[in-house]
């Protein structure tokens, strides 16, 4: 199997970035979890990913805020963005396209609209369901991929 996808996935809610990362490292992909809205931004320009999941609701820095950064920075500007949200208004569509993001998925979501736009956005360069089925065969742990949050390396919060 070649090189995996590489998604960042920007959430402050534990228990859906952990679905989330779930569900992509068993299609095949490799998440990078970020659960600090503040530090969102240097672990996306680090990590270079072929897309981001960007939750728009948090309450340090909301998502909107997020992706115009990203796009603001010369290295992750043609990073493609999914956001997320619970409520969409149709006045956010204006706001999504002026922060660069080009998809937006409703919650509660569903696996296989994720593993679509994620798709979608990278152009086909992975082909998902010749990653189910490749990872469908393998038993293993599931959720292995690099964690951020606000929270130093002794446990002690940032």
């Amino acid at each position: 199997m070649g090189r995996r996808t590489v998604v960042v996935i920007i959430n402050d809610d534990r228990e859906s970035l952990g679905n989330l990362e779930e569900v992509l490292s068993s299609t095949g992909h490799e998440p990078v979890v970020v659960n600090d809205a503040l530090s969102a931004v240097d672990v996306v320009v680090q990590k270079q990913p072929d897309a981001v999941l960007l939750e728009l609701k948090m309450p340090r820095k909301n998502g909107f805020v997020i992706a115009d950064e990203i796009n603001r920075v010369l290295e992750t500007r043609k990073v493609p963005i999914i956001a997320m949200s619970e409520y969409f208004k149709e006045e956010f569509r204006f706001l999504l396209t002026l922060c660069g993001i080009e998809r937006h998925l409703k919650k509660p979501l569903n696996p296989l609209d994720v593993i679509w736009a994620i798709a979608n956005v990278t152009g086909g360069r992975r082909s998902w369901d010749e990653e189910w089925r490749g990872q469908a065969d393998q038993s293993g742990p599931m959720g292995q991929g690099e964690r951020y949050d606000n929270k130093t390396q002794n446990g002690e919060s940032a």
